[in-house]
């Protein structure tokens, strides 16, 4: 979902100067759930693409996060070789 960051500015902007209706207020609510929930996952996407080095360069990721990224890959894999190829 791309959230409309223009309704949410203007939602914002409206509770300010003369208030919201209830529809705009659950409105507003949903669309702050909705790019709070975009943000975590682009920084939750970025955490798991790390690879943590030491000063010599020898890969320190923690065994956790490895076997996290592998169960992904692996599951990503699974998904594209169900995907009919055209």
């Amino acid at each position: 979902m791309k959230v409309d960051l223009n309704r949410i500015n203007a939602l914002a902007k409206k509770k300010k100067e003369e208030g919201l209706t209830p529809a705009e207020t659950k409105e507003q609510l949903k669309l702050r759930k909705a790019y709070l929930g975009e943000i975590r996952g682009q920084v939750l996407g970025t955490i798991d693409g790390l690879k943590i080095l030491d000063k010599k360069g020898n890969d320190v990721t923690p065994d956790k996060l490895k076997h996290a990224n592998s169960q992904k890959k692996h599951a990503g894999n699974i998904l594209s070789n169900k995907i009919p190829r055209v």
